[in-house]
């Protein structure tokens, strides 16, 4: 066998030390089944304090909202529902904190910085959810296509509404006025932004309303003003790109000037999430392996995928065509690094630093991180059922979840799954081996991977696979029950004071109730 090509997952301790519990997450597996989804509540309240510390540091208040549509998991969102706002958390946002007469970079002080959690649901389900699990609606943003019952329940329970269009700030109005309800606080989703004297133009977006058409928007607020009140203007880009997202944060200040000449009050600047993870532990393997796969595509070494799949890529008379269309799996500027580095880009024709630009109009700065707030939060665990061998000699293991369950790959992830044996190797030696991981489905497609994963030595039936990182996307966010196979349970673990790993279904975790509470985890 070439020397194996590892793409090895990146893991904080928290992940680390329960992997190194292979006697717990086996017991885990046998009482409540393959596949078996586990969650971390905890690191996600480390990853808001990470994110915090970049407002800190910017001086900046506002609100970190979790964009739910991540994943399903209770456990996670009662456990963000209890993070209670910091000491020097953002100021009252008074009519007189943000009169333009106050709007000055002596008003802003070190004082008022900090940031909030809320989050950001995108459907009536996630909405209810929310408000299940402790969220009141002030900490509550609905965005997404609206249906007219999300659109009601937003509008009667008084959350935040991010508008995408000017029809459905007509609805809106429509609904208070026809229900009598209070007024809705509406944050109107901008996109396609340009800036004067640059080249940098933002992406087209399905969502949203081009931002050269504000006007029209804030026309509609003026015409309600009983029904609607403007608190700020958001985006949302599908983009990793810094400068297209100054582009788009620089804009949205020039509309809440705009806003603010018109006598309206805006406080705040939604920009959505985007902030990415760093899934792999090495850079360099993602570079070599990337390299090989190419060489592969090319016929100068031996084959690294099944049936000669390119992820995008292909060989055309030894030239290679097309793209990689997989996540780029090392991302070292990501997550509150990323913010970091956002907030401190120069405005593309104001040329300050958005922190600055903020600070300077007294704006708040509210996030919707889904990715970047699950990352290290959450582990799929599978059971291997086969291990078996093809008459060309590559090795297949068969376990027991589908390509639904862990959507690594149809999210264009590739990284390792860690190997949790039953026990130790028969001759007490490992030697690494290449492996295809199937799937559970009655579908030549079911593969979970469709390259050679290098693991530490053969798998055999009865040890686990574990896929690390899995809170993001990969969890649940394509799960079914297709052919009748289960769809995974959910456990939400923690460790107690002792360092003992405690859990219970994600469905009965309560953040105050502890192990040693009556009621509390097992």
């Amino acid at each position: 066998m070439s020397d194996p090509l590892y793409l090895a997952p990146r893991l904080e301790s928290r992940p680390a030390a329960l992997l190194d519990s292979p006697v717990f997450l086996h017991s885990l597996v046998a009482a409540l089944g393959s596949p078996l989804n586990v969650v971390l509540p905890d690191q996600m309240a480390d990853n808001v304090r990470r994110f915090q510390d970049v407002y800190a540091r910017h001086r900046l208040a506002g609100r970190i909202c979790f964009a739910h549509k991540a994943n399903r998991s209770s456990a996670l969102v009662r456990r963000l529902a209890a993070i209670s706002a910091p000491a020097n958390g953002p100021a009252a946002h008074s009519p007189a904190a943000h009169s333009p007469a106050t709007h000055s970079p002596a008003a802003s002080g070190a004082s008022s910085a900090g940031a909030s959690v809320g989050i950001d649901v995108a459907s009536l389900g996630e909405l209810q959810h929310a408000l299940g699990c402790g969220f009141t609606p002030e900490r509550i943003t609905a965005t997404g296509p609206k249906d007219p019952a999300f659109l009601w329940l937003a509008a009667r329970t008084g959350v935040t509404v991010g508008t995408d269009s000017a029809g459905e700030l007509t609805a809106l109005a429509a609904l208070v006025e026809r229900h009598d309800l209070p007024r809705v606080r509406v944050m109107p989703r901008l996109s396609e932004f340009t800036a004067p004297g640059t080249r940098t133009l933002t992406r087209r977006s399905r969502f949203g309303t081009p931002a050269d058409e504000a006007d029209a928007l804030l026309d509609l607020v003026e015409k309600h003003p009983g029904s609607l009140e403007l608190t700020g203007v958001s985006y949302h880009l599908d983009t990793m790109s810094l400068a297209e997202k100054a582009v788009a944060l620089e804009g949205c200040v020039r509309v809440l000037d705009d806003c603010r000449r018109r006598g309206l009050r805006p406080r705040a600047v939604d920009i959505g999430g985007g902030f990415g993870v760093d899934y792999l532990a090495d850079g360099a393997q993602w570079e070599a392996y990337t390299t090989e796969l190419t060489r592969a595509l090319l016929g100068r070494r031996p084959p690294l995928t099944w049936e000669g799949h390119g992820y995008g890529l292909r060989a055309e008379n030894g030239t290679l065509r097309g793209a990689l269309g997989v996540y780029p799996g090392h991302r070292p500027v990501a997550g509150p690094r990323y913010l970091d580095e956002l907030l401190g880009q120069a405005a593309p024709s104001l040329g300050r630093p958005l922190a600055t630009l903020l600070l300077e109009n007294l704006y708040d700065l509210h996030a919707e991180p889904g990715r970047a707030l699950t990352d290290q939060c959450g582990i799929t665990l599978a059971e291997v059922l086969e291990v078996r061998a093809t008459a060309a000699g590559e090795r297949l293991v068969r376990i027991a979840a589908n390509a639904r369950d862990v959507g690594l790959e149809d999210h264009g992830l590739l990284v390792d799954p860690v190997l949790v044996p039953r026990g130790a190797p028969d001759d007490g030696v490992e030697r690494p081996v290449g492996v295809y991981i199937l799937g559970n489905l009655c579908l030549e497609s079911d593969l979970i991977s469709r390259r050679t994963v290098f693991l530490p030595r053969a798998p055999r039936p009865g040890d686990l696979l574990a896929f690390v990182n899995t809170a993001g996307y990969f969890m649940d966010f394509t799960a079914d029950h297709a052919m009748r196979q289960p769809v995974a349970r959910k456990a939400a673990v923690h460790q107690d004071a002792a360092g003992a790993w405690r859990w219970c279904l994600d469905e009965q975790y309560w953040p105050h109730l502890t192990a040693d509470e009556p009621g509390g985890a097992l």
